[in-house]
């Protein structure tokens, strides 16, 4: 009977084109056009909300109807500990030719965090462990993709900086090389030889001539006949040539410049001295003949004449045809080095997406599933719905040779073909990828049903997985869309509990709130994730929620906040550029000076508000794009707020607008030291200061240094490094953070005094989260109220204050810390020590089972290697070691020279060995 009605209820549900209520009257008034969008503005601000909808919001407020989440396009496993961990025992039991491999799995199984470092620590790995040429082209240029290489001014394709993993000649030498990512290539160094005519005039007496038409190629017989067993037997054999002096060549495809240069070749087994034309020639002469040295050796020299795109574009054709592996390499890492750019390129396009070329790559080894891994993500990244993508992800498909790899690449192809509205053969790639394993993708299945109006049977099949598997926030989420009324909430809200860090269950609600004409609300619903998580989407939201409330400033706060994070977003259903609405909005927000800004950035960052601080610095960019500054500062607040891939944008930003070379030196050293090149950044940073001593180079080596332990020498030097820094010229934004910095290492040394000092000093310029470091010299001297009062004072000034509430709780009594971790953990559900704190306490109090729900319930969401390990050790003293030695693994997954977590795993898999034994 309950299936019935649901039936008849689905049967009642209709999707409706946008049709939006009124938030004041309950019509809908905005049924404008784009014409309206276009009309003039009053300078003053208009008195009729409706026709500043009309003209700010043409298109509609979204609707709890036309809202979904997408398809997350990455592997997801049910159980990503689990996964993790066979991964992690696959990896120890390996042999060295599959490890490369077993680390690219690892990276797609780590993608859905969403962690740049540690992806790139998986592509370290991978590039480490590979042996075939092939895989290291492919995988260097993948690491150059990462770092967005691209995007700085001045830097070649094929510049390596030194890095030996990223180097484009060491990729082409077979063979492992398990370099540390640290260690520097020698491709810097000059490698020239010399040009010496005398040897192309050989001083041996010749004994046979090949002739070619009219002219005689003078050869020493012997060294003919060393160049391959054909020319062996035909020199010195049965056949007639061996009689001869005088050999005709005239019918064998050599030109006469091509013969003379096999005579010099012969002799001196140099090939720089000919121009490229002659090589190939020689190249095809050594496949005729057998000559697998000279080929070899001609192999090699066209590889490294390959400098462009235009070059490889050609040569990868003789490559090809002649099967020359290196030059087939060589070309495809000028064509991979030049992504994303060479994408615009046909030509290569062409290449790489038909399946004709894909059997040729194959037939010199050079079609791989790492290849079209990387191709199919780059092109996912610039379009998921191009053709060039569903042809590249084909590609992929036909390469996948493993489960996961036939589950990644169907998965994506559903993604793609849901975004193309082709919802039948999203359903198809869908289903194939669950039934290699791939639970997600029936996610993709009942979307592509609903789509085709099976909005039943999606919900069914929604519902069979939650009884079958244990439930995760995303089935929930997934369910909500087919489901309707007080179910719907419920299913919200149970996807928000299992998973906080959805966004859509946010995003449903607040629009729902509006829809009541709830739009304060609705902000508040809202704001309970952008707290945490900053995505454009969000923000957005906000901005209309704002703009229906006829606060612009707020809207064009939040507008100018989400073209930080993606400077080409749309707004409004994709239908009007950020900068256009910027436009409109700024005639009803107040103008200010640059003056005014300084003052409102300086005002916003004290009190720790970050977002507030990003819209201040975009709106002063507008004036002056090239403030390489202000792009610094930018990318600063961006890495506080974890939006690690838009931070490092606009770091490289601020290093292609620097007007001098030590200020470039600086914002490279910040690129290197954040992509974990700490011995670049510290010699860019001394650079710097050699050019001219300023207060950022300075920091930045202080910065650099401090980032270790460091002993009484080291943190004295430090000490004198910031001092010279603080007096350097600066802004008191950033003499607070020095100043902050030098109390916290003068706090580690003992010097409390001069460490209070330092924290009172940068409070008085109002660098608020002095407090927190105020509070630790309170806590060191054992006065913990006074501890305790500092941090209340930095939460009551902070606008971002879920670290201060977990900071706090240090400070006092096990119920009243209880109560702030509660506060962080409602306020921020991704930090991570609140649960463990929970944890350990309930796990003093012998509640072990509690103790490690505590710590399951987040790890479900963010999978954190500090969690696991306690978690681990938890299973261990419960005697529970086959979990323990479970979760071990999955945390050597994030950091395979975790010395605390090898020893418990060690510990835990001798206690396992011994008790099997009894």
């Amino acid at each position: 009977m309950l299936g019935v009605k649901l039936i008849e209820r689905f049967k009642s549900i209709q999707v409706h084109a946008l049709s939006p209520s009124d938030t004041t009257n309950g019509k809908n008034p905005i049924a404008a056009t784009k014409g309206k969008l276009i009309k003039p503005f009053s300078k003053s601000k208009p008195t009729n909300s409706v026709s500043v909808a009309e003209n700010l919001l043409p298109y509609g407020f979204p609707t709890t109807d036309l809202l979904e989440p997408s398809i997350d396009p990455h592997i997801k496993p049910i159980d990503l500990v689990e996964a993790l961990a066979d991964l992690y025992g696959r990896l120890e039991s390996s042999s060295q030719p599959n490890k490369s491999l077993l680390h690219m799995e690892k990276y797609s199984l780590l993608r859905s965090l969403g962690d740049p470092k540690l992806l790139r620590r998986c592509l370290c790995a991978a590039r480490q462990n590979a042996g075939d040429v092939h895989s290291k082209v492919v995988l260097s240029a993948w690491l150059r993709f990462e770092r967005r290489e691209d995007e700085l001014v001045g830097v070649s394709a094929m510049d390596c900086g030194g890095h030996i993993l990223e180097c484009p000649n060491a990729t082409l030498v077979s063979g492992y090389c398990l370099n540390s990512i640290h260690d520097f290539c020698q491709c810097l160094k000059d490698h020239s030889k010399v040009f010496d005519k005398t040897i192309l005039k050989g001083n041996e007496d010749s004994d046979v001539s090949f002739c070619i038409g009219n002219e005689e190629i003078q050869c020493v017989r012997y060294r003919i006949a060393a160049l391959s067993r054909a020319f062996n037997v035909m020199l010195y054999g049965r056949f007639l040539e061996s009689k001869m002096d005088k050999i005709d060549f005239s019918r064998d495809g050599i030109s006469v410049k091509g013969m003379r240069a096999v005579e010099v070749y012969s002799r001196t087994r140099r090939l720089d001295l000919f121009s490229p034309e002659v090589v190939l020639e020689l190249l095809s002469f050594a496949n005729r003949f057998c000559c697998e040295e000279m080929k070899s050796a001609c192999d090699a020299h066209l590889a490294s004449l390959v400098g462009d795109i235009k070059d490889a574009l050609i040569l990868i054709e003789y490559g090809l045809e002649e099967t020359a592996n290196l030059v087939v390499a060589s070309c495809l890492q000028v064509l991979l080095r030049e992504l994303p750019s060479s994408l615009h390129n046909w030509k290569v396009m062409k290449f790489f997406c038909s399946s004709e070329a894909m059997e040729r790559l194959a037939r010199v080894g050079h079609a791989s599933f790492l290849l079209y891994y990387f191709l199919s993500q780059v092109a996912m990244e610039k379009s998921i719905v191009s053709n060039m993508t569903v042809m590249l992800l084909e590609r992929l498909e036909e390469c996948a040779k493993e489960r996961w790899q036939k589950a990644l690449a169907l998965h994506q192809l559903g993604v793609v073909m849901l975004e193309r509205k082709e919802y039948k053969d999203a359903q198809g790639f869908f289903a194939a990828a669950a039934v290699v394993g791939h639970v997600y993708s029936m996610a993709g299945v009942a979307r592509a049903k609903h789509k085709q109006g099976q909005q039943y049977s999606a919900y069914k099949l929604m519902s069979s997985l939650i009884s079958e598997y244990k439930p995760v926030g995303w089935m929930y989420q997934e369910r909500s869309l087919y489901n309707i009324g007080k179910e719907k909430i419920l299913d919200l809200e149970t996807a928000t509990e299992l998973d906080p860090t959805l966004s859509f269950p946010y995003k449903y609600r607040a629009v729902a709130k509006v829809e009541e004409k709830q739009i304060r609300a609705a902000i508040l619903e809202i704001d309970r994730i952008i707290g945490f998580k900053l995505s454009p989407d969000c923000l957005e939201l906000r901005a209309w929620f704002f703009i229906a409330l006829e606060e612009y400033e707020s809207a064009l706060r939040d507008i100018r906040v989400v073209l930080t994070l993606e400077p080409n977003y749309m707004m409004f259903h994709r239908k009007i550029t950020g900068n256009y609405l910027i436009e409109l909005l700024s005639q009803w927000a107040q103008k200010w000076s640059l003056a005014d800004c300084w003052m409102q950035l300086y005002q916003r960052w004290s009190c720790i508000d970050d977002i507030g601080s990003l819209a201040i610095i975009h709106q002063m960019l507008v004036n002056d794009p090239g403030k390489s500054l202000l792009l610094f500062r930018q990318s600063l607040l961006l890495l506080r707020l974890n939006c690690q891939k838009a931070a490092m944008r606009c770091l490289r930003l601020a290093r292609n607008h620097s007007s001098s070379e030590h200020e470039r030196l600086v914002y490279e050293g910040w690129i290197l030291y954040d992509t974990g090149h700490r011995e670049e950044a510290l010699s860019r940073a001394d650079k710097s200061i050699f050019l001219e001593r300023s207060f950022e180079a300075l920091f930045l080596k202080a910065y650099i240094l401090a980032d270790t332990s460091l002993d009484h020498k080291s943190s004295s030097y430090v000490v004198q490094i910031l001092k010279e820094a603080l007096r350097c010229p600066s802004d008191g934004l950033r003499k607070g953070q020095a100043l902050n910095n030098l109390g916290s290492i003068y706090v580690d040394s003992g010097k409390l005094d001069l460490a209070a000092d330092c924290y009172m000093n940068a409070l008085e310029i109002k660098h608020t989260r002095a407090h927190q470091g105020l509070a630790r010299v309170y806590h060191q001297r054992n006065k913990r109220q006074d501890a305790y009062d500092e941090m209340t004072k930095l939460i009551e000034k902070a606008q971002n204050n879920a670290s201060a509430y977990e900071k706090r709780s240090e400070y006092c009594d096990r119920e009243m810390a209880k109560n702030d971790l509660d506060i962080a953990t409602q306020l921020d559900p991704l930090r991570t020590y609140p649960y463990r704190y929970r944890a350990a306490v309930l796990m003093d109090d012998q509640k072990d089972t509690e103790a490690v729900e505590e710590l399951t319930k987040a790890i479900a969401f963010k999978l954190d290697l500090q969690m696991l390990h306690l978690r681990a050790a938890f299973y261990e003293s419960m005697g529970n070691l086959t979990s323990a030695l479970q979760d071990c693994q999955a945390a050597l997954c994030f950091d395979p020279d975790h010395k605390e977590t090898l020893d418990l795993y060690c510990r835990a898999r001798d206690f396992a060995v011994n008790r099997q034994l009894q």
